[in-house]
C-alpha cells in the first residue's frame, strides 16, 4: 500500500458535509477487485463494513480497528480506522476519509503519513474539506481534484431559547457536564433527548442515535463527536458553547469546526439551519458567511512525524521521533500520547534495564502505543503499560492469562452511574486492544470474545442509564402530540389508571392523583396535561362523595376513611376521644371550596359512624333517668363501654330498686369488678373503640383484638388504658375481656365457698389462660395458696396440686407489720393499689 508509484490515478474529492463524498469512495472501491478505506472513527468504519457485508457478503470484507479485527480467510476489501490501516497490503484502490484531520495536533501526523505514502495500484482517493487543496497540490504531484457541492442549503437561524428549539434539533456542547445539564433541561421541558459523547462506545452511541432516528425523542445533545461519521435526521444545530478545550487550553471554535458540526443539519436534499442558544450570543457575521458559503482559509500547515524509527537504542528512538519535517508545509506535532508514555516509562530503572536492542525497544514502542481510552493521562495508565512491558519482556514473552482475565473480569460490572460505566467501557477497550495483539496473549481469540462481551454488556447498561436519566418517553409523546395539534394522548382507564403511549403515568385514587412508582413526580407539560384531564373528573368525584350514602364509607385499621375503594380522609386527634378531627386526602386539583365540602361530609359520616356503634351508650346518656343512673352512664361513655366498679361505688350505693331496673333496661351490667355494656363488646364495636383510642392518644402500634379473643397477653409498650378502652381488664400477665372476667370471678367465688380449690382446666378455659398466667389471675383477684397445702395433698399421688383460698381481709388499723418489697407484677392484694378494695369489703358468704 505504501509508495506505489504505479498508481494510475490519484484524486482528491473535496467539499463540505452532505456531499456524498464517503458514499462515492465506497462505490469506487467496490468497483475494483480489491481495496482499503481508512476512516476517522471506529464507528464510521463499522457502519461502512456492515454496508459492504450486506452487498458483498461477510467473506469479502475485513474490519480492522485498534480494538476490533474481523478478517475472513481471503477478504477483497478492508475497512479500517486510519491508524489501523495495514502497511503491507497491495490493493487496487485506497481511500483516506476526512484528510483535513492532518491538521489535528494529536492525530494529524497519521493522516499526513497516509496522504504521503498510501497508494492503490489503480486508484487512490483522498476525501475531505476543500481547505486541503493547496497543500495537496504541493505534496502530491499529479493529483486530480473533484469538487462536490452540498446537496442542500445550510443557513443561519440566529439565537433561540432552548425552549424554542424546533423538533429534530441537535444541541452542541463540549464538556460532559454541560451535555448532561442541557439533556436534563430538554427532558424536563421537551420530554427528553438522545446523548452522543466521544466517550461512548460505538454500541451505545448507535443505540442513542437509533432512538433519535426512530423518533422516540426529537432532540439530540452532543459534543463535536457528531461532526463526523454520523448520518442524522437533524434539521437544526444549536451551539450551546462556542469555546472548547483542545487538550492544552480553552479556545474559540474556528469557522471550519463550526461548519463541520453545523453541516449535520439538513441531509441529502433537505435544507438545514444552524445557530446558537440564547445565552451564548450570536455568531460573528464573518463566520456565518463562511459557513453558509463554505469558504474557509486554506490550510497551510499539517502535522508530520517520522515513521522511519531507529530502535537501536532509546536515545536513537527519541532522536528519530524528533527529526525535522522534510517540507516547510509539514510541522512536528507536540508530543503525542505514545511519546508521552515512552518518556514516562523510560524513567523506570526496570524498564531501562530490559530495553536493550532492536527487539526490546521496538516492543517498548508498541506497548507505548496502547491508547489511553480514558484520556486521564494519569500514573494509572503508565503503571499499566509498565506492567505489560515487564511481562512481555520477561522469560515467557506473554501476558499471564490469569492476570489478563482477572483485570478484564473486574470490569464486568453493570452497576453504577453514567460516568462509572463510561470509564469501565474505556478501560475494557484497552484490554480489547491488547487482545488483538496476537503475540501478546496465549489465547487472543478467547480474550477478544471476553472483552467484546463485557463491552457490549457495559454499553447496553450505559444506554439504559442515559435513557433513564435523559428521556421521559411519556412527556416526549405528549409534546409531540401537542406540536402535531392532536388531542391529549393521555387516556384514563376504567380502573383509574392514566396511561400515555402505553406507559403508566399513575392512577386516580379517590380525589387524588398518585404518580406511578418511577421515583419522580410529573412536571412541566405532563403535569399540565394531567391537570387538564383529571381536574373535571375529580370535581365530579368530589360531588359524588358529598352526596354519598353512609354505607359507602369505611374506616380502616390505619385510621383512613375509604370511599369508592380509595382513601379520601384520615383521622387525627380532636377535642375529645369521641370527636376526632378529619383531614381530607385530596390533591392540588381540589380547590378550597370543594375541599371544605368534602371535609364536612367526612365529618358528618364519622359522627354518624360513632353514633351508630356507640348507640347503647349515647341512648343511656340521653335517657330520662335519675342522677345516679345518669352518672353511671356518663362514666361508661367515657370508658367506651366499661369502667371499674370501684370508680362508681358511691353511685351504686345510692341506687334505688327502680334505678336498678332502669340500668337493666339500658343494657348496663353491674359486675363485681367492672360495670359494662355487653353490646359494646361486639367485634366491630371493639375495633372502633381501638381506633378512637389510637386517634386520641396518637398511638401508632395498637391493633384491635382479634375477633373472639377473650384474653390478651399484656404488651409492655401499651398502657393499661388501651386494654380498658377495648373492653379488657389487666389481671396478672393477661388482659381478660370484662364480661368473661365477671364470669370467671363468679365461678371462683362459688369454688371458694366450698373450701380450698385447685385451678382446673375448666376454669382456665373460661379465659383461655395457661397455668402460669392463671396463677397471676388468681392472685390479682385476691386468692392465695392455702396454708395447709402440703397436708391436704394425697400422699399416694406423685403430682402436686396447688390449692387456693380467698385471701383473708386485712385490717386497716394494724400497721405494725411492714409491707414486703417485691419486684413481682402488681397484685390486687395490696390494699393501697388494688382496684378491688371495695369488692373485698363485701360479705359474699350468703350469696
Amino acid at each position: 500500500m505504501e509508495q506505489m508509484q504505479a498508481s494510475r490515478r490519484i484524486a482528491a474529492v473535496l467539499g463540505p458535509t452532505n456531499t456524498g463524498k464517503t458514499h462515492l469512495a465506497v462505490e469506487r472501491m467496490l468497483g475494483h477487485t480489491s481495496g482499503v478505506i481508512g476512516c476517522p472513527l471506529r464507528l464510521l468504519a463499522r457502519e461502512i463494513y456492515e454496508k459492504i457485508v450486506s452487498v458483498r457478503g461477510a467473506e469479502a470484507v475485513a474490519l480492522v480497528t485498534g480494538e476490533e479485527k474481523i478478517v475472513p480467510r481471503r477478504p477483497r476489501y478492508y475497512v479500517c480506522t486510519t491508524e489501523a490501516m495495514p502497511r503491507d497490503l497491495t490493493v487496487e484502490f485506497v481511500a483516506i476519509d476526512e484528510i483535513q484531520l492532518a491538521a489535528d495536533p494529536e492525530r494529524g501526523h497519521v493522516f499526513t503519513d497516509r496522504i504521503l505514502h498510501a497508494r492503490g495500484l489503480s486508484e487512490t482517493m483522498f476525501i475531505g474539506a476543500a481547505t486541503m487543496k493547496p497543500l495537496l497540490k504541493l505534496l502530491v504531484p499529479g493529483i486530480e481534484f473533484v469538487s462536490r457541492p452540498r446537496f442542500s442549503n445550510l443557513s443561519y437561524a440566529g439565537e433561540r431559547k432552548i425552549t424554542r428549539l424546533q423538533s429534530r434539533s441537535a444541541v452542541v456542547a463540549f464538556a460532559a457536564s454541560d451535555v448532561y445539564m442541557l439533556a436534563e433541561s430538554l427532558r424536563r421541558l421537551r420530554g427528553g433527548t438522545a446523548v452522543v459523547l466521544g466517550a461512548l462506545s460505538p454500541r451505545t452511541r448507535n443505540a442513542q442515535v437509533a432512538m433519535f432516528q426512530a423518533g422516540e425523542v426529537d432532540y439530540l445533545v452532543a459534543t463535536d463527536a457528531i461532526g463526523m461519521g454520523l448520518n442524522l435526521d437533524v434539521n437544526h444545530v444549536a451551539f450551546a458553547e462556542l469555546r472548547k478545550f483542545d487538550g492544552w487550553q480553552p479556545r474559540n471554535l474556528t469557522a471550519p469546526e463550526i461548519a463541520q458540526i453545523a453541516g449535520r443539519a439538513g441531509r441529502h436534499m433537505r435544507d438545514g439551519t444552524f445557530g446558537t442558544t440564547a445565552d451564548v450570543g450570536s455568531l460573528h457575521p464573518d463566520i456565518v458567511a463562511a459557513v453558509e458559503q463554505h469558504t474557509f482559509p486554506a490550510l497551510t500547515k499539517i502535522y508530520w512525524r517520522n515513521i522511519q524509527l531507529d530502535f537501536k537504542s532509546i536515545e536513537n528512538l527519541l532522536r528519530s521521533l524528533e527529526i525535522k519535517p522534510p517540507s516547510p508545509q509539514l510541522i512536528r506535532p507536540r508530543d503525542a500520547e505514545d511519546v508521552t508514555s515512552l518518556r514516562a516509562l523510560i524513567e523506570n530503572p526496570d524498564i531501562l534495564a530490559r530495553a536493550n536492542g532492536h527487539h526490546a525497544i521496538s516492543l517498548l514502542w508498541e506497548v507505548c502505543s496502547i491508547p489511553d481510552f480514558r484520556k486521564m493521562f494519569t500514573d494509572e495508565h503508565v503503571k499499566l503499560l509498565t506492567t505489560i512491558y515487564l511481562h512481555l519482556s520477561g522469560p515467557n514473552s506473554l501476558l499471564p492469562s490469569d492476570w489478563v482475565h482477572k483485570m478484564a473480569s473486574h470490569l464486568d460490572q453493570t452497576e453504577g452511574d453514567i460516568d462509572t460505566l463510561a470509564a469501565r467501557i474505556a478501560h475494557i477497550r484497552t484490554w480489547n486492544y491488547v487482545g488483538h495483539r496476537q503475540d501478546w496473549v496465549a489465547d487472543p481469540l478467547e480474550l477478544q470474545e471476553r472483552t467484546r462481551a463485557i463491552e457490549d454488556n457495559l454499553s447496553d447498561a450505559l444506554h439504559e442509564r442515559l435513557t433513564q436519566r435523559f428521556v421521559d418517553r411519556r412527556a416526549a409523546i405528549l409534546v409531540k402530540g401537542f406540536e402535531q395539534q392532536k388531542d391529549t394522548p393521555i387516556r384514563v382507564k376504567s380502573g383509574g389508571e392514566l396511561v400515555i403511549g402505553g406507559e403508566l403515568l399513575g392512577r386516580l385514587q379517590g380525589l387524588k392523583f398518585i404518580p406511578s412508582d418511577t421515583g419522580e413526580r410529573p412536571t412541566g407539560a405532563i403535569k399540565s396535561a394531567i391537570h387538564h384531564i383529571l381536574a373535571p373528573q375529580i370535581q365530579i368525584q368530589a360531588r359524588a362523595l358529598e352526596a354519598g350514602r353512609d354505607e359507602d364509607f369505611e374506616l380502616t385499621s390505619s385510621l383512613t376513611i375509604i370511599w369508592d375503594r380509595a382513601p379520601v380522609g384520615h383521622l387525627s386527634r380532636g377535642p375529645s376521644s369521641l370527636e376526632p378531627r378529619v383531614t381530607p386526602i385530596t390533591g392540588e386539583m381540589v380547590d378550597g371550596h370543594m375541599r371544605s365540602l368534602v371535609r364536612r361530609r367526612l365529618e358528618k359520616w364519622i359522627t354518624n359512624h360513632i353514633r351508630e356503634h356507640f348507640a347503647p351508650l349515647l341512648n343511656a346518656r340521653d335517657a330520662q333517668v335519675t342522677g345516679p343512673v345518669r352518672g353511671i352512664a356518663f362514666q361508661l361513655l367515657e370508658g367506651f363501654g366499661n369502667t371499674e366498679r370501684r370508680h362508681s361505688d358511691t353511685l351504686i350505693s345510692i341506687l334505688s330498686a327502680e334505678d336498678r331496673k332502669s340500668i337493666a333496661r339500658l343494657g348496663i351490667r353491674l359486675g363485681q369488678i367492672n360495670l359494662f355494656v355487653p353490646a359494646m363488646l361486639k367485634t366491630k364495636v371493639i375495633a372502633l373503640r381501638a381506633q378512637l383510642w389510637r386517634v386520641h392518644r396518637n398511638a401508632i402500634q395498637a391493633t384491635p383484638p382479634s375477633p373472639g379473643r377473650v384474653s390478651l397477653q399484656i404488651a409492655n409498650e401499651l398502657p393499661a388504658s388501651y386494654y380498658s378502652a377495648v373492653g379488657y381488664q389487666p389481671v396478672g400477665s393477661l388482659a381478660v375481656r370484662v364480661d368473661i372476667l365477671e364470669r370467671l370471678a363468679a365461678a371462683l367465688r362459688r369454688r371458694a365457698r366450698q373450701g380450698p380449690f385447685s385451678p382446673t382446666r375448666e376454669l382456665r378455659s373460661l379465659c383461655g389462660a395457661q397455668p402460669d398466667d392463671f396463677t397471676g389471675i388468681l392472685r390479682s383477684l385476691g386468692y392465695q395458696l392455702a396454708a395447709a397445702n402440703n397436708e391436704m395433698q394425697d400422699q399416694k399421688r406423685s403430682d402436686k396440686v396447688s390449692l387456693y383460698i380467698h385471701a383473708p381481709k386485712q385490717r386497716k388499723h394494724r400497721k405494725s407489720r411492714p409491707k414486703e418489697k417485691t419486684n413481682a407484677r402488681l397484685s390486687f392484694l395490696d390494699p393501697g393499689a388494688s382496684p378491688f378494695e371495695a369488692l373485698r369489703s363485701l360479705d359474699l358468704s350468703n350469696k
